[in-house]
């Protein structure tokens, strides 16, 4: 495997051309004094905190944000550039220790701006932030891009104070160059790997997000997803992610794949932290064609005051891709189901859900045709030369780079979406009306029906070993439901087959997700399948 990346502080030589940063060591006069600057040698049970009880730690004066971000800096050096060598972290924010230093001096000054103050987040490479860390999506052709200024959701983290970070490593272009593609595989980071078990794959593509949050780099991160992209690499990873409903996080400066099914999304290590950044990511944005019905200001983290699962109807989807073919997964399911029962749902098991014929093949069809037009859009607003600035340029640049960016694979789906129909043609109206339309009225029809209040089913399968041969196994999948129809969906831990993950994904209707999360919090609170990753190198002989 190509390691691009190097190591420790010389990576941000590389992508940043900023010169020597260290923790402690800088002469730069936006950074800290180096006396000070906290120790980096933080006892690790600082990357295990939930936001919670981060922030009962800075309330009683035992932890800063400056402390909490060196040790991270710290963990990710040693964890991701060297130990196991997640390839998790694609750079690290050279500004971060000093956007948290002025975050705590806010902190002594009595002024917060909300439950997030001084927390770090991690941020999927394909978001832009208009700081000195490149937006590359992973791609080599991108590695120097920085963007003009910040995605919407960055200005919404920022003015919630929230630390960026850096940004986390993912599959290249979000899995949308090639169909022969390794997942968490990027030819500006590397190979992501699971922090469970060394040897196996991350998922993607928002692979570079999980592992991190996994692996205790950061307590939340925020991932996209098209379909699959924030759930499957939270299940695998075993932490908690959130596929919003469509439009209620912007989706301003995010490299887009499709209009259609795009959404960024947070990931985080229990149910309450995932809540508490959902409810800053889920400002409406007036720009965003999908925002039509957001309903606005909502405390999505706002514990539920009474039980939430209690009386619901919560229906099991048995016929998800891979059904019947893992017992040991169907066995969490049958868990999950005892266990919403205690909890006094009204369970149906299984219900009757078939898909709409071709589903898939319009689906790709969609994410096609809105692939040319969307990248071709975002591009034209950055200072990419000529040789990059469209769809057909990437094409030739990655031709011309090919030993660098295409060692393993190729870029059949580029070329495919280059030679897809135009968006809004017939070939487009038709292939939506096939995907998106007929998923939710499927799902309509089968809420209405049985009165459901949500749907149950495995998020993945165990994590398969990266294979840069034959490129992905996947055994199991659940998330078209949601991906397709902009509906919302939940995962969160649910058991392990031999130490790798298992997530259980929740769907349900528009803006459910004040239900959603209760009805996670809940399951999360009687279960004892959250585990932190032991970095086990290989489960082979």
């Amino acid at each position: 495997m190509i390691q691009t990346r190097p190591t420790g502080a010389n990576r941000l030589v590389q992508f940043l051309t900023l010169g020597a940063i260290s923790i402690s060591l800088c002469a730069c006069s936006d950074t800290p004094d180096a006396s000070t600057s906290p120790s980096a040698a933080i006892d690790d049970d600082l990357a295990w905190l939930s936001v919670a009880e981060l922030q009962t730690r800075f309330a009683d004066d035992s932890l800063t944000s400056q402390m909490l971000v060196a040790s991270l800096i710290e963990r990710i050096e040693r964890l991701d550039d060297a130990g196991p060598t997640l390839n998790a972290v694609i750079a690290v924010n050279p500004d971060a220790l000093s956007i948290a230093q002025k975050l705590d001096q806010e902190r002594a000054q009595g002024q917060t701006r909300g439950p997030l103050h001084g927390i770090p987040v991690l941020l999927k490479a394909n978001i832009d932030t208009g700081d000195r860390v490149p937006t590359s999506a992973g791609s080599l052709a991108l590695s120097e891009h920085i963007a003009n200024d910040d995605a919407r959701l960055v200005a919404d983290l920022r003015a919630a104070g929230l630390v960026i970070l850096g940004k986390t490593n993912l599959s290249e272009w979000a899995n949308f160059r090639s169909t022969e593609s390794v997942s968490g595989w990027s030819s500006v980071g590397g190979q992501t790997r699971n922090p469970h078990v060394i040897d196996r794959n991350a998922c993607g593509s928002s692979s570079g997000s999980a592992a991190a949050v996994a692996a205790g780099f950061a307590p939340l991160a925020v991932g996209t997803e098209t379909d699959g992209s924030i759930v499957c690499p939270s299940g695998v990873n075993g932490i908690v992610g959130i596929k919003p409903t469509l439009g209620l996080v912007s989706r301003d400066g995010i490299i887009p794949i499709a209009v259609s099914q795009d959404t960024a999304g947070p990931m985080a290590r229990d149910v309450a932290s995932a809540a508490a950044l959902l409810a800053v990511l889920a400002q409406p944005d007036p720009a965003d064609p999908a925002a039509d019905d957001h309903p606005g200001a909502r405390n999505y983290a706002a514990p539920a005051q009474s039980p939430t699962t209690a009386g619901k109807r919560i229906g099991i989807w048995r016929g998800y891709y891979g059904s019947d073919g893992l017992p040991r997964v169907t066995a969490i399911v049958d868990r999950t189901a005892a266990a919403l029962r205690d909890l006094g749902a009204d369970v149906i098991d299984p219900i009757d859900l078939t898909l709409p014929d071709g589903i898939g093949d319009a689906e790709y069809q969609v994410l096609l045709i809105e692939f040319r037009a969307g990248l071709n859009a975002y591009l034209a607003n950055t200072t990419l030369g000529a040789d990059r600035n469209t769809l057909d340029a990437l094409i030739a640049w990655n031709e011309a780079n090919a030993a660098a960016t295409m060692p393993w694979f190729g870029q059949e789906i580029f070329i495919a979406s280059a030679e897809a129909a135009d968006a809004g043609s017939p070939e487009h109206q038709v292939a939506i009306a096939n995907s998106g339309v007929a998923m939710r009225a499927a799902l309509d029809r089968l809420f209405d029906e049985l009165s459901l209040d949500a749907v149950i089913a495995p998020t993945n399968g165990p994590a398969w070993p990266i294979d840069s041969v034959q490129g992905d196994r996947f055994s199991l999948s659940s998330s078209r439901l949601a991906a397709v129809s902009g509906w919302p969906s939940i995962t969160l831990p649910a058991g392990a087959v031999r130490g790798l993950p298992i997530g259980i994904s929740i769907i349900g209707r528009r803006h459910s997700e004040p239900l959603l999360i209760g009805i996670a919090a809940e399951l999360e609170a009687g279960s004892d399948a959250y585990r932190r990753p032991e970095f086990v190198p290989t489960l082979e002989p």
